[in-house]
C-alpha cells in the first residue's frame, strides 16, 4: 500500500487543520495507521494512531483532547483533525501503516510510510 499525506499548511495558533492520509489499496482497511511528526532538530515523535477497524485509537499526551484521528475505509483515508493548534505542533507530519495490529505508538512497527506534509503555526 502506498500512502499520500496532505492537508498541511499555515494555521494560526488556536486554529484548526485537518490532515488526510490516502492509501492506494483497497486492502487499506486491514492496516492500522499512525501519524508521526518531526520538527527541525528534533526526533520523530508519535502523534496518534488508529487500528484497522477504527474502533481503537491512541494519542500522545501532548495532543490528547485536541487532536482526533479517524478513518473512512470506504475512501481508503485516515484523517487527523487538529484543533487548538499550538506553536509546538509545528512540524512535518507523516502517516504510516502496518498490516493488522493495534494502534501502536511505536514507529518501528510501521512498515509503510507516506511523504510528509508540513504544518506551520503562526502566532
Amino acid at each position: 500500500v502506498q500512502l499520500q499525506a496532505s492537508g498541511g499548511g499555515l494555521v494560526q495558533a488556536g486554529g484548526s487543520l485537518r490532515l488526510s492520509c490516502a492509501a492506494s489499496s483497497r486492502t487499506f482497511s486491514n492496516y492500522a495507521v499512525g501519524w508521526f511528526r518531526q520538527a527541525p532538530g528534533k526526533e520523530r515523535e508519535f502523534v496518534a494512531a488508529v487500528d484497522w477497524s477504527g474502533t481503537s485509537t491512541n494519542y500522545a499526551a501532548s495532543v490528547k483532547g485536541r487532536f482526533n484521528i479517524s478513518r473512512d475505509n470506504g475512501k481508503n483515508t485516515v484523517y487527523l483533525q487538529m484543533n487548538s493548534v499550538k506553536s509546538e505542533d509545528m512540524a512535518n507530519y507523516y502517516c504510516a501503516a502496518r498490516l493488522g495490529g493495534s494502534a501502536s505508538p511505536s514507529s518501528s512497527e510501521y512498515n509503510r510510510w507516506g511523504q510528509g506534509t508540513q504544518v506551520t503555526v503562526s502566532s
